[in-house]
């Protein structure tokens, strides 16, 4: 992952560089070589998926330096991204906290496994019966009619034959053992707590739409309240969209190795103006349609 990105920019080859510099391990090398196992265990996923996007954030605001988004916004990891794009973390900070995120999250796990599904053409009221029944939980709203559940192995395995009986077009397991945003992260908030409140932060220069609430964080209390609440709470990235799209918003850019989010914000709202940058191609891409006034 965005190898390609660090040969051609000096902005990314640094941040991956100071990445290194900050855990004390070979981030980079973990990266662009794997092995890829290792490279997807969440305490070294999370400080990856990171670098990544903050790698691709530099290189775009030394390539648009007038542009200046309006929100800022991320999906679970991906807050703590919005947050250092907004001011309020610096990387550093931010990298060190979710490395420690990573690690009590595996922690929480490890002593009580979970799982977590996608469920497929299911409407929200119907499968918040189906979770409350099952003693599952609703841990991601990503877009209409695609919903993650998360639990205990025992509460998704009920709460997944309810759905495909209730009209569920799908329910895909999702290869975790980690019941992320659920209860079962109860611990992981707790033990995650002490490493937030002592991380520096200051109030965003932008406004960035909470996970939890889908409206501004307003301040660094806020902030500190989000980041423990999120390991438990549902991410209300619907929500978070259509706030956003309400302020009059038409264009998003996702940063980071994939392109999941643009997809789901165009099927939360089919007017919006969604690309993904996380590559070279994209990078130049994105650069020439703004040069043609796109």
């Amino acid at each position: 992952m965005a190898q390609d990105l660090a040969a051609a920019y000096p902005e990314a080859r640094a941040t991956f560089e100071q990445a290194d510099a900050i855990l004390g391990l070979a981030l980079t090398q973990l990266c662009f070589a794997g092995p890829e196992n290792v490279l997807t265990d969440t305490i070294n996923a999370q400080p990856a998926l990171l670098t990544h996007s903050i790698a691709a954030l530099r290189v775009l605001q030394s390539l648009q330096r007038d542009e200046t988004p309006s929100f800022v916004a991320g999906h679970s990891l991906g807050e703590y991204s919005a947050l250092v794009a907004a001011d309020a973390m610096d990387f550093a900070d931010a990298l060190r906290l979710v490395r420690e995120r990573g690690r009590v999250m595996k922690d929480a796990g490890e002593k009580t496994p979970g799982a977590m599904a996608a469920v497929i053409g299911m409407d929200d009221a119907a499968l918040e019966a189906v979770c409350a029944e099952a003693g599952a939980e609703i841990a991601n709203y990503n877009s209409p009619g695609q919903i993650v559940i998360s639990g205990s192995q025992d509460a998704l395995a009920r709460a997944t034959a309810l759905a495909k009986e209730r009209g569920a077009r799908r329910v895909l397991p999702l290869a975790v053992s980690i019941a992320a945003h659920s209860r079962l992260m109860e611990p992981a908030a707790r033990a995650f707590e002490r490493a937030v409140a002592q991380t520096p932060m200051r109030a965003p220069k932008v406004p960035v739409i909470s996970n939890v609430t889908a409206r501004p964080l307003n301040g660094v209390d806020e902030i500190r309240h989000e980041l423990v609440a999120q390991l438990t709470s549902s991410v209300q990235w619907v929500k978070s969209i259509e706030y956003i799209v309400a302020q009059g918003t038409t264009h998003f850019v996702e940063l980071g190795p994939k392109d999941v989010l643009a997809g789901l914000i165009r099927r939360i709202d089919k007017d919006a103006r969604a690309v993904s940058i996380g590559d070279v191609a994209s990078v130049k891409a994105f650069v020439e349609s703004k040069s043609h006034g796109a």
